[in-house]
């Protein structure tokens, strides 16, 4: 039985919301549950999950929206009580926060005037809005929200590149400015290398392991993941380039991207070229034969880490980096064949996919099908971050529910032979993935044991000894439910594949000096410079965890917390008025300065 309560101008932020619904679904007698602002966007979710009731169609964005599916003699009062406490609890954890709180951006830049950064995490409807108003103020934007239209992206692009501002993003997971953590980043030493990557979980694969390695981060620029695409042109891959070759902290220049337009990958590489500092450059799904003059190419993120580690420290690029793998000795049956990949981090399962399709010498390579990044001969990679598994839900580097979903499913399944899977620590993400995850597999693990099968869980520890989840402790735990952990995804993807017989052919790179290129133009403006130069001053639009983290991993930077609402209680005509009004009194201002 359906149960809809309305809760108007109650506004929490979607990360509280889903870890709320996540909560009152695991209560006795609950079927189901979804809680939302009641955004059109969000009751088309609920009319699709079926939990659609005529209730939801007066209450407005700002309004809490709680629609619980439960068994006849559950008991609903208990149900809401249990969203007061949780509710309750979050104000408490909100007032004891040392974070300044304020509710305009009129207030924002007043408690920080010094502000040169808005770091942007409200529904993706609003985000381009909120984003051009940054611009507008002159700070630099960084999008974390996602289902922004690419044609807002590009916009917004060529704004930010006309008045020398960066963009990153939108869907933008990781940024490192200054040994500052944006979003979903890690805590890294700091360092020569800097990073520019149209990939989250990619740019915190390879500045965990340049700090593992020893090595440090001077800046880590994440693009979003479209900005490398024909719709985009790599505006802010170009910026961000430029912005590095001119930063003091830099020595060496990483380039990261999933795999680009290719006319758009011509453009980066020869501005690359011309360029004075050495590069590494990963195209993911590439696999180069030879170094270029400055530009050394990589396979895969490990690669790319180590060549920039050797570059960093002045050693001679090697032209093979290869890393012994201990394969353990397995016992499957006949039929166990396949292996199945659940990932959070959408990077990491592609560079998965990648490795799993050369070994297999698939022609199709990446496959992108329904949530899956691969799915041939029996072997899958599931992106578990992808759209279709985090509508209406918490990404699963924050909450593991549907990963453990997938495990079981995979677990249960006769012909699974190894379960391969990542971990991403670091600010934003669960603070014990090892805590929920470890005693899934050794349930689902015991399970095919007792009927008779042997699953093998392999796993890729993203992070650093720095991190507030302790790394070594997450190993231990992962170790200790019988899991094999892996320094890299690229050996845990190799580990797995040696598991099943299978091999792939590394073949030394050979060395070719450059042609001689000038980039097009490598200035860098002077707000990029004033951003990379100095710790960033930040105004953090929307999800208070992402500034929680900032003040919390001391690194000196300034944060005030804007909690952000939908205008004119998220009425678009509304809004549509309320934005003219505004556009009129600023243009009416600028023809008073100028008269």
């Amino acid at each position: 039985m359906l149960h809809t309560i309305i809760k108007p101008n109650s506004y929490q932020d979607s990360v509280n919301l889903m870890l709320l619904t996540n909560h009152i679904s695991a209560l006795e007698g609950v079927i189901q549950a979804s809680i939302m602002m009641g955004t059109p966007a969000n009751k088309d979710i609920m009319g699709n999950s079926g939990l659609y009731t005529d209730e939801l169609e007066k209450a407005g964005a700002n309004d809490m929206c709680i629609v619980i599916d439960a068994e006849a003699n559950g008991n609903v009062d208990d149900m809401l009580a249990a969203v007061d406490r949780f509710l309750s609890d979050q104000s408490v954890s909100g007032s004891q926060s040392s974070t300044l709180s304020v509710r305009s951006w009129e207030r924002a830049l007043k408690e920080n005037p010094g502000a040169n950064l808005a770091m942007i995490s409200v529904p993706g409807q609003y985000a381009a809005e909120e984003a051009d108003k940054a611009l507008e103020l002159g700070l630099h934007a960084f999008i974390f929200s996602d289902n922004v239209p690419i044609e807002a992206e590009l916009n917004l692009k060529r704004k930010a590149h006309e008045k020398g501002l960066l963009v990153m993003g939108p869907d933008c997971g990781t940024g490192i400015i200054s040994g500052v953590p944006l979003a979903f980043a890690n805590r890294v030493k700091g360092g020569n290398i800097g990073i520019v990557g149209a990939s989250g979980t990619g740019i915190q694969e390879v500045s965990t392991l340049i700090d593992r390695m020893g090595g440090g981060i001077s800046h880590a620029i994440g693009t979003g993941g479209r900005d490398l695409s024909e719709g985009i042109g790599a505006i802010t891959m170009l910026d961000g380039i430029h912005g590095l070759e001119h930063s003091d902290q830099t020595d060496v220049i990483v380039v990261i991207s999933k795999p680009p337009a290719k006319e758009v990958r011509d453009r980066v590489v020869h501005q690359l070229q011309g360029i004075s500092k050495p590069v590494v450059a990963l195209f993911l799904g590439e696999k180069p034969s030879a170094h270029e003059g400055n530009m050394y190419q990589a396979y895969t993120l490990e690669e790319a880490a180590r060549i920039a580690i050797d570059l960093g420290k002045g050693n001679s690029v090697l032209p093979l980096y290869s890393v012994p793998l201990e394969v353990p000795e397995t016992e499957l049956q006949s039929d166990q064949t396949s292996i199945q990949g659940l990932y959070a981090g959408g990077t990491l399962a592609a560079e998965a996919a990648m490795l799993i399709a050369d070994a297999l010498q698939l022609q199709d390579g990446l496959i992108h099908e329904a949530g899956y990044v691969l799915r041939s001969n029996g072997h899958a990679i599931v992106d578990l971050g992808d759209d279709m598994y985090t509508q209406g839900k918490p990404h699963p580097m924050i909450d593991p529910a549907t990963r453990i979903q997938h495990i079981e499913k995979a677990a249960a399944d006769p012909a699974t032979a190894v379960i391969l899977f990542d971990v991403v620590l670091g600010y934003g993400g669960h603070d014990d993935m090892a805590g929920v995850l470890a005693p899934a597999v050794e349930k689902a693990s015991s399970k095919a044991k007792a009927e008779g099968r042997n699953i093998y869980f392999v796993a890729a520890l993203c992070g650093t000894l720095q991190d507030p989840q302790s790394y070594a402790e997450q190993k231990r735990r992962f170790e200790q439910a019988g899991v094999l952990v892996k320094e890299s995804n690229n050996q845990a993807v190799r580990t797995v594949l040696a598991m099943m017989n299978l091999s792939l052919e590394d073949v030394p790179k050979s060395y070719r000096p450059a042609a001689t290129v000038s980039a097009d133009n490598c200035e860098s403006s002077s707000f990029v410079q004033e951003l990379l130069n100095g710790k960033p001053s930040i105004i953090n639009v929307g999800l208070s965890k992402f500034a929680e983290a900032i003040a919390a991993s001391g690194s000196g930077a300034t944060v005030v917390q804007y909690d952000w609402r939908p205008v004119a209680g998220g009425s678009a005509k509304m809004q549509h008025i309320l934005k003219q009004l505004n556009q009129y009194r600023f243009n009416g201002r600028i023809r008073l300065v100028h008269a």
